[in-house]
């Protein structure tokens, strides 16, 4: 894939706190039009990013920069950009049309411009007949849609959002997902978005920033993020249930470590299996039955059958561990030892960190 120029750029950029916290010497390139999760633990960094881009944080070291201007010391309102926050950050006594249109508003834009642009944002999405109503008159859902529309009107080409869904409910989240991906692909809005959950940024992005300690752990497409972890972190963290993890030397490979996904393991025969554990607790999903097995030398072993199981905590459970898909990580630093697909690592395209 060609790699496009990049829009948001961050070099070397680190933020701390009495040399503690924050993120240190972070580079990332963002290219126009992007939909780029930065994803991660409480703590790793991730929302310190998304204020170091904004603004609303400067760095002790490095530069930002967007669109090929250097930004690094500039306020928020002198970026270019919009955020939508995870507390929607609505005015309480001004009506939804007043909400979307206060920006504009403070930019003096003329009359007739915000009055189309308000139709627009309110039809796009599904705000109408709301226009008058106070914020504490609206459902979680219509807020957050609010505030992005608020962010749509602004007609910056970056827009930042921190975990925008963590106050709705779980249908309203899958809801509001879908609008937000909707309207990054229709204004072709380069998109940074920070959240703690594997469904939004594995589901929404084009790329994935995985975060770990203030630093970049991995950054990679979805698929690729998940195929080919760079290390156990990554495979642990992405997945679920996660990727099982077994000693390489209860499998003939002393001195590494070997990941398996999930759907890769299979129930085996005592005979015929590469691990012979015991059944630890049976979870019915409803399509699928998970087998939560416990051994020794592995963590996470769990083996999704289809439907119900009739099986017992207790019980003796021998499971096959397919050659094809063991990913092997060195048992000492926990990284891959073999070189993950492209795309996963290094200089993705079209998202990478910056040389």
């Amino acid at each position: 894939m060609t790699q496009q120029p990049p829009f948001v750029t961050l070099e070397g950029v680190t933020r701390q706190w009495d040399g503690r916290g924050g993120v240190r010497d972070v580079s990332l390139a963002v290219p126009e039009g992007a939909f780029v999760s930065i994803l991660g633990p409480s703590g790793c960094g991730k929302s310190t990013l998304l204020r170091l881009i904004s603004g609303l944080e400067m760095p002790d070291a490095g530069r930002v920069r967007i669109g090929g201007r250097d930004v690094t010391g500039l306020p928020p309102a002198d970026r270019g950009l919009s955020m939508v926050f995870q507390s929607y950050a609505l005015f309480p006594h001004l009506s939804v049309r007043e909400n979307i249109l206060f920006g504009m508003r403070v930019r003096r834009v003329p009359r007739a411009t915000r009055a189309h642009k308000l139709a627009e944002a309110v039809a796009m999405l599904g705000l109408e007949g709301l226009e008058g109503r106070k914020p504490a008159a609206l459902s979680g859902g219509q807020r957050q849609r609010v505030a992005l529309a608020r962010a749509v009107v602004s007609g910056h080409p970056l827009c930042l959002m921190d975990e925008p869904l963590s106050n709705l409910d779980a249908k309203l989240r899958h809801s509001v997902r879908r609008d937000i991906k909707a309207l990054q692909r229709r204004l072709g809005l380069t998109l940074v978005y920070v959240t703690h959950d594997q469904t939004e940024a594995m589901s929404l992005s084009t790329h994935v920033v995985l975060m770990r300690d203030g630093q970049v752990e991995q950054i990679a497409t979805p698929r690729a993020l998940y195929a080919a972890p760079v290390s156990t972190f990554a495979a642990e963290f992405i997945g679920d249930p996660p990727m099982a993890i077994v000693e390489g030397a209860a499998l003939g490979r002393p001195g590494a470590l070997v990941g398996l996904r999930p759907e890769h393991l299979a129930l085996a025969p005592a005979g015929a299996a590469h691990l012979t554990g015991t059944l630890r607790e049976v979870e019915y999903m409803g399509a699928e039955t998970h087998l939560i097995v416990a051994h020794p030398a592995g963590r996470g072993l769990i083996v999704s059958v289809p439907g119900h199981a009739a099986w017992q905590p207790g019980q003796q459970i021998g499971l096959s561990l397919p050659e094809e898909h063991r990913v092997l990580f060195d048992a000492q630093t926990g990284r891959a030892r073999e070189r993950p697909a492209p795309g996963s690592r290094g200089h993705p395209a079209p998202v990478a960190p910056s040389p």
